[in-house]
C-alpha cells in the first residue's frame, strides 16, 4: 500500500485501549459478585478456559494502571460488572463492588487517564434473568435503570464518559451464539421485542445519565462491519444496503434519530412480526438524545443479491481458529454475505481491512454528524511467549499502524473522532476462544490449560503504540510514509 498523505490528530485526542468486566476482571464469586449468564456460558465452551480467573484484573488493576501510564494512556474503556453491584434483587447495591471500582476509577483518574465506562458488556445477572425472563420482560427496564442511575451517583463525579449497551446489534444479530436467544424456534420474531425492551434500557440509561451526571455525555457502542458491494451490479447494492440495514444501520438510526427507520417497519409488516411497542414508549424514547457514538470495528464484509428461491443460511462463525471454518450467512431475496478477493483475512476468517475504518469513520459521519471514539478494534492472533521471553507481535503492530493511520485520514476528511481505544490492554478471555486467541497488548502469562502466575508482559505492540501516544500519531504517519 502506498501512502502519501500525512495526517495529525487532535492536540486533546484520547489515546487508550479497552476490555470488559467478564473478560478481563477474574474473581467471579469474590466481594459479593453474584454469577452472571455469561459466567455459565464460558463453563460450557470446553476446551477453553471459563472467566473464573481472566487476567485476573480485579486484584492486579494497580499494577495494569501502572502500565497503562507507561504506555501514556489517557483513556481507558472497560465495563462494570452488573452483578458486582446489584448480586441479587434486595434493591440494595454491593458496597464491595462500588469500592472496586471506585479504586479502579481513582487509580486511572490519578495517573491521569480518563476512564470511559460500558454499563452493560454481555454479562446480565443470573437473578436479573430468573426474576424478569432476561431480556425478554419488561420487569428489566427499572431493573437497569437502577444499575445505571447507582452507577452514575457513584461514579459520575470521575467519570464523564458513558456507554450504555455494548453491541445491542450483534446481541441481536447474534443471538444464538451470544446467548441472548432462549428459543432457536421463535427468535426470528422474538428478536424483535427483545430490542425493543434493549431500547428502552438504553432510553433510561441515556436520560438519567443526563440528569444525574455533570457534564456527562452517553452514547450507544455498535458492532460495525461495513458492507461493500460485490459488484458494480445495482442488485448487489441494494442487497449491501439491505445487509447494512439488518446487521447495523437501524440501530444507529434508532439511537441517533430516536426512531424506528421505515427500513424496519416494512420489514416488520412483510414478516407479520409484532416487536410490542406499546404507547408511551416512544415518548420516552423522544427524550434519550446521545451525545456520541462508540466504535467497534475489526473488519469488513461483502454482500451480493440473493435469489428468492435460495436457501436460507445461518452464519457460521470460525470458533477453531483455523482459517476456512468460516460459514457466509445467506437470507434469500434480502442478501447474501460472500468472501472478498482483495483482502487478506486472520485465522479466524475476520478480513483484514484496514481502510474499512476510514469507510466506517465516514460513513457514520455522513448518516449521524455525531462524535466518535473508537472503543474495540484490534489483531486476535495464537501467541505464546518467545524464547527470549518476549512477544514479538509485528502482524498485531502492522494490523493497528495501518487502521490508526486511516483513523487519521478519516479525521482528516472532517470525521469529528475524539479517541482510540483498541482491543485489548491486557491479553483477556476471547467471546469464543478462551485465552487461545490474543489481543492484548500486554501478554498474560496463563492458557486455557492452566492458570500459571499471570505475570504482565508487555508485547513489542505495547513499545510501538507508546512511541505512537507520545508523538500524538505522528510515527504512525512517518512509519507508513517510509514503507
Amino acid at each position: 500500500m502506498y501512502y502519501k498523505e500525512n495526517p495529525t490528530f487532535p492536540k486533546d485526542f484520547l489515546w487508550g485501549a479497552s476490555s470488559s468486566a467478564w473478560q478481563v476482571e477474574g474473581a467471579v464469586a469474590e466481594d459479593g459478585r453474584s454469577t452472571a449468564i455469561i459466567d455459565l456460558n464460558s463453563k460450557k465452551k470446553k476446551p477453553y478456559a471459563d472467566n473464573s480467573v481472566a487476567a485476573d484484573h480485579y486484584h492486579f488493576y494497580k499494577e495494569d494502571v501502572k502500565l497503562m501510564k507507561e504506555a501514556g494512556f489517557t483513556s481507558y474503556r472497560f465495563s462494570i460488572a452488573w452483578s458486582r453491584i446489584y448480586p441479587d434483587n434486595s434493591g440494595v447495591p454491593n458496597q464491595l463492588g462500588i469500592d472496586f471500582y471506585n479504586n479502579l476509577i481513582n487509580e486511572l483518574v490519578n495517573n491521569g487517564i480518563s476512564p470511559i465506562v460500558t454499563l452493560y458488556h454481555y454479562d446480565m445477572p443470573v437473578w436479573v434473568d430468573e426474576e424478569f425472563n432476561g431480556w425478554y420482560g419488561r420487569g428489566i427496564i427499572d431493573a437497569f435503570d437502577k444499575y445505571a442511575r447507582t452507577c452514575f451517583e457513584e461514579f459520575g463525579d470521575r467519570v464523564k464518559y458513558w456507554l450504555a449497551i455494548n453491541e445491542q446489534n450483534m446481541q441481536i444479530v447474534y443471538g444464538n451464539w451470544l446467548g441472548v436467544c432462549k428459543n432457536s424456534e421463535t427468535w426470528f420474531e422474538d428478536k424483535w421485542k427483545v430490542n425493543h425492551i434493549m431500547n428502552l434500557c438504553h432510553t433510561k440509561a441515556v436520560i438519567a445519565c443526563h440528569e444525574l451526571v455533570d457534564g456527562g455525555k452517553i452514547g450507544p457502542v455498535p458492532g460495525m462491519v461495513p458492507f461493500y458491494p460485490e459488484s458494480a451490479s445495482p442488485e448487489d447494492q441494494i442487497a449491501t444496503m439491505n445487509a447494512e440495514e439488518l446487521t447495523e444501520k437501524i440501530w444507529n438510526d434508532f439511537d441517533a434519530n430516536r426512531e424506528y427507520n421505515g427500513f424496519i417497519k416494512r420489514y416488520w409488516k412483510e414478516h407479520n412480526i409484532d416487536p410490542d411497542i406499546r404507547p408511551g414508549d416512544m415518548d420516552l424514547v423522544s427524550q434519550a438524545k446521545i451525545d456520541f457514538f462508540g466504535i467497534n470495528c475489526y473488519r469488513s464484509n461483502v454482500a451480493k443479491a440473493s435469489s428468492i428461491d435460495s436457501k436460507f443460511q445461518e452464519i457460521g462463525l470460525n470458533k477453531s481458529g483455523k482459517k476456512g471454518n468460516f460459514v457466509y450467512p445467506n437470507y434469500p431475496g434480502i442478501f447474501e454475505q460472500t468472501e472478498n478477493p482483495f483482502v487478506d483475512t486472520t485465522d479466524w476468517d475476520w478480513e483484514i481491512d484496514p481502510v474499512a475504518m476510514r469507510y466506517l469513520l465516514r460513513y457514520m459521519d455522513d448518516h449521524y454528524h455525531l462524535p466518535m471514539v473508537i472503543t474495540e478494534n484490534g489483531y486476535g492472533a495464537h501467541e505464546k511467549l518467545n524464547e527470549d521471553g518476549k512477544v514479538h507481535d509485528i502482524e498485531r503492530i502492522k494490523f493497528l499502524k495501518e487502521n490508526i493511520y486511516q483513523i487519521g485520514l478519516a479525521i482528516e476528511d472532517g470525521a469529528k473522532v475524539f479517541g482510540y481505544n483498541p482491543w485489548s490492554f491486557t491479553d483477556l478471555l476471547s467471546t469464543g476462544n478462551g485465552m487461545a486467541k490474543r489481543y492484548g497488548l500486554v501478554y498474560i502469562n496463563t492458557t486455557d490449560e492452566n492458570v500459571l502466575d499471570l505475570k504482565r508482559i508487555p508485547k513489542d505492540s505495547f513499545n510501538w503504540y507508546k512511541e505512537v501516544i507520545t508523538s500524538n500519531g505522528a510515527k504512525v504517519s512517518e512509519d507508513n510514509i517510509n514503507l
